[in-house]
């Protein structure tokens, strides 16, 4: 301990009654206060990783905690722990920094005020436009042979015991399926893409120079997962070490970006990227949230391309991108579009016309995007109801609402639970489509043991009687159309063509790739196959006959040569095609 200074002839410092007495080599202990506290700062932008960006809030507390690193030195130097003698030297040292984190703590303040909803309703109503839309014009009617069958949960159970199916590939014993996975559109397949993660720091250190060997694609659809080997290994993940994890290289290369969480994609050639959100607070310091543009990392390489998101919405080189705004961002914003239309205190007191989202989402593809879709309720409603739900663009936050007056997707699970409640299966989170012009929630029916014994379809505006469950797909779907049907709902939905698209994929072709002709009826011909009635038209234009089937379309059967057709059918090389959508007139 240094000795006490006293200076007995009066001519020391003093203020507020306390004298202030310096400790032995003051100087250069304050230069170990300024070193101990660049070290801790060095050590917590390592591990914290600020941006150092006025809208950032983690930047406020970075500097707090540096502060806070150089007051404790400033008393542990000091001797001021030991000796209360010291206390006023110890003070006077922290000054300064004190002002500083003050003024910090007046900025934070003020952000917060100017970014608070009371002051700024308005503003946060406005961050999403959403148009009013038609479901049946902007859905399509489902194929079932491009559905997702498959819930996260399901997913990575396959993908799981795909990879330990792997033993040749040696990666068991090396690497596991890591948590962070994400649904996309490949090639007009949805799949989930799931990353690896090495089993622990051992196996980092033995596998680090190789990096992890790829990443396993799993089929929505067909629950074929495939392993896909990358060139070079990717180098730089969620679920690396030091320098290339992945948030600390973004962070050492973009030091002032507000960075949101990345996902795992890849294009339509197989090559994958780390798709990295860059974020803006758009109201006052702190509020509004919005994603201004993207980072691309290659990792392989650690390579960065970063997009405004105009460049995004726009590049026809960037379409494969599938996810730049997350779900949890679109919901949060439709949120606050449904509540403040009328202000902060309508959203308190008369809460006229507010709406919130639903508790869950769930994707659909639509356009070679992935959209996010929720539940819209009233913020005063009692029971299991929607108004409406909206599908949100994930990568252009294109936002529409459809009205619907139905059921919540909770509401959809208990019913489709409670028809088979005698087997007690669980509903996992609906998925929502468009049979026959009709939404519908689709959902897999699973057992404790989270294998899938059921499918169930509920209708979203008559959840309590248009509900059917089923061993397959195709009995589930035969018995919802015969309960539309008995309900005045008629469709054109032939199963057995369902049964063959789900067993044979390749075969079914979206309406996107559907060409269409329209013309006038040059030949017509009939047979009867299978004890069906078939007819055969030949349409002014073009050389070949296209197989219309009465029992899917009955208008056929008053065709007449002349007659103006309109046809949708999958282009091919066969002298007779199979017309999947017809019109007479």
């Amino acid at each position: 301990m240094d000795p006490i200074k006293v200076d007995f002839s009066g001519s020391g410092s003093k203020k507020s009654g306390s004298v202030i007495i310096p400790p032995n080599k003051a100087g250069i202990k304050i230069l170990i206060n300024i070193l101990g506290t660049a070290i801790v700062a060095a050590v917590a932008y390592y591990f914290y990783l600020p941006a150092f960006n006025f809208k950032a809030i983690e930047m406020y507390i970075y500097f707090g905690m540096i502060i806070a690193a150089y007051c404790v030195m400033a008393f542990i130097t000091s001797g001021a722990l030991m000796s209360p003698e010291y206390t006023p030297y110890a003070r006077k040292n922290a000054r300064i920094p004190i002002i500083i984190a003050l003024i910090l703590l007046v900025v934070v303040g003020i952000g917060y005020v100017a970014s608070s909803v009371f002051f700024r309703a308005k503003d946060y109503h406005e961050i999403l436009h959403v148009e009013t839309a038609d479901f049946s014009e902007d859905v399509q009617e489902a194929d079932f042979a491009s559905v997702p069958l498959l819930d996260k949960d399901s997913a990575a159970t396959l993908a799981s015991k795909a990879l330990s199916d792997l033993v040749d590939e040696n990666l068991v014993s090396q690497f596991t399926i890591n948590s962070s996975e994400t649904q996309i559109n490949l090639n007009n397949r949805p799949v989930r893409i799931s990353t690896l993660k090495y089993q622990n720091i051992i196996k980092w250190l033995t596998n680090r120079s190789k990096g992890l060997p790829g990443y396993l694609v799993i089929d929505m659809t067909t629950q074929k997962v495939n392993f896909v080997r990358v060139e070079n290994g990717i180098k730089y993940s969620d679920a690396d070490h030091f320098n290339r994890l992945l948030k600390r290289h973004l962070r050492f290369n973009y030091p002032t970006a507000l960075l949101g969480t990345s996902v795992f994609e890849v294009d339509e050639n197989g090559d994958p990227y780390w798709i990295c959100p860059i974020l803006d607070n758009t109201i006052g310091l702190f509020g509004g949230k919005d994603v201004k543009g993207a980072i691309l990392v290659n990792p392989s390489t650690g390579e960065c391309f970063d997009y405004t998101i105009e460049e995004i919405r726009s590049s026809k080189e960037l379409n494969w991108i599938d996810r730049v705004y997350s779900p949890d961002l679109l919901v949060e914003q439709y949120d606050y579009y449904g509540k403040y239309e009328g202000g902060f205190w309508n959203s308190i007191l008369g809460q006229k016309n507010v709406v919130v989202t639903t508790s869950g989402y769930n994707y659909l593809a639509l356009n070679d995007d992935v959209y996010m879709y929720t539940g819209v309720t009233s913020i005063t409603a009692t029971d299991n109801s929607i108004t409406g739900f909206t599908l949100i663009n994930q990568r252009t936050k294109e936002a529409k609402f459809y009205r619907v007056n139905g059921a919540t997707e909770n509401a959809a699970q208990e019913a489709a639970q409670g028809k088979v409640q005698q087997y007690q299966y669980v509903a996992t989170f609906p998925l929502l489509l468009n049979i026959g012009e009709q939404p519908t929630y689709f959902m897999a029916l699973k057992d404790k043991n989270q294998i899938v014994q059921q499918y169930a379809l509920v209708n979203v505006n008559q959840f309590t009687t248009l509900v059917s469950t089923g061993t397959s797909i195709a009995v589930c779907l035969e018995n919802y159309t015969k309960l539309l049907a008995e309900n005045g709902i008629e469709t054109e939905i032939d199963v057995s063509d369902i049964e063959d698209n789900l067993q044979n994929p390749e075969n079914s072709q979206t309406t996107a790739e559907l060409k269409e002709l329209a013309g006038a009826i040059e030949d017509i011909r009939v047979a009867v196959i299978g004890g069906n009635s078939c007819y055969y038209l030949k349409v002014a234009g073009n050389d070949k006959y296209f197989a219309v089937s009465a029992s899917k379309f009955e208008t056929v059967v008053i065709a007449d040569k002349g007659d103006s057709v309109t046809l949708k059918y999958a282009d091919g090389d066969a002298a007779i095609i199979e017309v999947k959508d017809f019109k007479l007139g």
